[in-house]
């Protein structure tokens, strides 16, 4: 059976409190064997930890989301970092970026927010799980300056344009984290990947968003990945255990610090 990683998943929130033990053995029933963990906000990093030290497989991140940014942004901040003080060990920062498809008042915050965190990967030698929603622009200007940096990572849940995957791609050691976005019938995706390698991709589920065809509209989880996996063995024409060798593959070359463990 082929073995896949799931590099972004929130399966340790309040969405699989009835079923989380059977969501990770669904999982690993459909090959989907390593669960990457990225934290939501201050709130989150307990129930993240929990569920990650039970289960063997699964790494937290840690991380401010963009849209836990308020007006009390700076103690949140710091209590998220706080947590680096802890024997807790981390294989990522995430889930971080900017987020103005709501609201735009903490723009300004935001970026500074994402730009300190952008600081913690490199003071500590780990990867981004960088989420980005209608701020293309300004994920470009903070990220700019580190360009030429060892900084590397995965833009979560990438449905941008050609021209988008382009630039985000000129940054050598980050992928695009592609979801069941890829298998919607609406979506423009699977043409824009036409003209990306598929040595530039990991797959996510982004569980409980996002669920792919023929689940959409549902509670997404993880062992729905191979569904997105197939999807890609379509459009990059290769066999599904290609795609699969592959994204895993990827994976690891993002998460350094955790293919040991894996």
């Amino acid at each position: 059976m082929m073995t896949l990683i799931d590099t972004h998943t929130h399966l340790f929130t309040e969405e699989f409190n009835d079923d989380r033990e059977l969501a990770i053995i669904r999982a690993g029933e459909a090959g989907v064997t390593r669960l990457i963990m990225p934290n939501v906000d201050d709130t989150t990093v307990e129930a993240l930890l929990a569920t990650c030290e039970k289960h063997d497989g699964c790494y937290p991140l840690l991380g401010l989301h963009p849209t836990s940014v308020d007006a009390d942004w700076k103690k949140r901040l710091a209590a998220v970092k706080s947590w680096f003080d802890t024997p807790h060990r981390f294989f990522g920062i995430g889930e971080v970026g900017l987020d103005l498809y709501w609201d735009k008042t903490f723009r300004k915050e935001q970026m500074l927010v994402f730009d300190e965190q952008i600081q913690w990967a490199l003071e500590h030698g780990l990867p981004l799980s960088i989420h980005c929603r209608e701020a293309y622009p300004e994920l470009i200007e903070v990220l700019k300056p580190y360009q030429n940096t060892k900084l590397s990572g995965v833009f979560h849940c990438f449905s941008g344009t050609a021209e988008e995957a382009e630039t985000l791609l000129s940054f050598p050691d980050f992928m695009l984290g592609i979801n069941g976005v890829v298998t919607f019938k609406s979506s423009s995706l699977p043409d824009v990947l036409k003209d990306v390698p598929l040595s530039r991709i990991v797959l996510e589920t982004d569980s409980p968003y996002l669920a792919p065809v023929p689940y959409r509209g549902k509670r997404n989880e993880s062992a729905y990945l191979p569904k997105i996996a197939e999807k890609l063995s379509v459009v990059y024409d290769v066999p599904l255990a290609q795609v699969a060798r592959e994204t895993t593959e990827n994976a690891l070359k993002v998460f350094k610090n955790a293919a040991s463990s894996f």
